[in-house]
């Protein structure tokens, strides 16, 4: 198994100073502080926590790259109005299943400021992807596995998320007694919490397994019925 120590407090200096200072200058200057205190410890987390989460989910993709575990540190600005470059967050993807990462459930792991979120799940679904989980929602197995999968998620204290839609659509009745669930564009359980000292600490990765396994009914149901049905 392999060990992981913590993340270095120059971890979160690093982001507080880039968002002081988001521009291509700045960054470049201090890209040697990105690479040893960000980019390579990320790297030896996703391969420890890749490791455990194998335990719960035997096909999960822990790759330590960029754009693949890794998220880019780059911002898309392209169609944007905000044209700061850089992310001013640390984000990890662990997902599962055959279809393209971001077409797959998985974990996620995100650092910004002075707080960690760990969320498990879809946080949107792709546009064909809607139809296929309407369809789960509404049958008569896949749809109460569901609720039974949001219960277990809820009880152990994770909140689940992805309700956008104010009208229903119009091929379901108001009276489905799952309707309320046909109003989700994403399906996700997270958990907020402070950094505090859990960031540094090498316990860091069994905290985030332990979340993510209580997390585990909802990724193992949009596997099972949504984002890799085949696999």
């Amino acid at each position: 198994m392999t060990a992981f120590e913590g993340f270095p407090k120059e971890l979160l200096r690093f982001f507080a100073q880039l968002k002081i200072n988001n521009n291509k200058a700045w960054f470049d200057a201090h890209r040697p502080d990105y690479e040893a205190f960000v980019l390579e410890p990320a790297k030896q987390f996703v391969v420890a926590l890749g490791e455990r989460l194998q335990g719960i989910a035997p096909t999960v993709r822990a790759i330590p790259k960029v754009n693949q575990s890794l998220f880019r540190i780059n911002r898309d600005i392209r169609f944007s109005a905000d044209k700061r470059p850089y992310k001013t967050h640390l984000g990890l993807w662990f997902c599962e299943g055959t279809r393209k990462r971001m077409e797959c459930s998985g974990f996620y792991f995100h650092v910004e400021d002075k707080k960690l979120m760990l969320g498990t799940g879809m946080h949107v679904f792709p546009r064909r992807y809607l139809p296929i989980y309407r369809e789960a929602v509404v049958d008569k197995k896949s749809g109460p596995d569901l609720i039974k999968a949001i219960e277990q998620v809820s009880k152990k204290g994770y909140p689940v998320g992805g309700k956008h839609y104010k009208r229903l659509p119009r091929e379901y009745g108001s009276d489905h007694p799952r309707a309320d669930l046909l109003l989700f564009n994403g399906l996700f359980a997270s958990i907020e919490m402070p950094v505090a000292d859990a960031l540094g600490n090498p316990k860091i990765v069994d905290m985030a397994f332990n979340h993510y396994r209580g997390m585990l009914p909802l990724h193992a149901w949009l596997k099972a019925y949504v984002s890799d049905p085949a696999g």
